[in-house]
């Protein structure tokens, strides 16, 4: 009996077989769970986590898309801290949609691209 989760991973180890995150363009790499989301920014040659934002971190309140969007913003103001203006986006098997979509378009108001 297949896992809720079998489908997800095989969609991800697809998608990362292509995207590559480097020290100058790293991935931004999407974790999303039923009551929190977190992201990464990781530079895949030296295998390091660069900066990281979570919901856990933000104080806003609302619907799980907004905090999702404010998640965003955080993590986009970290890495301009960093000098890092362009990443490579990864969902992580999600689909582009909802709280993963929010989150994208909160990293693309803060100043990211991708």
């Amino acid at each position: 009996m297949k896992s809720k989760l079998s489908p997800r991973k095989k969609i991800h180890l697809r998608i990362r077989k292509n995207i590559k995150g480097s020290a100058v363009k790293p991935r931004l790499t999407v974790y999303r769970s039923n009551k929190a989301i977190s992201c990464q920014l990781i530079d895949d040659h030296s295998g390091h986590t660069l900066v990281s934002a979570s919901s856990k971190m933000v104080s806003d309140q609302g619907t799980k898309t907004e905090v999702a969007k404010s998640v965003g913003m955080k993590i986009a103001a970290k890495a301009k801290d960093m000098n890092i203006d362009t990443v490579v986006f990864d969902r992580s098997g999600y689909l582009f949609h909802g709280r993963v979509k929010a989150l994208a378009e909160g990293a693309r108001e803060g100043g990211l691209q991708f």
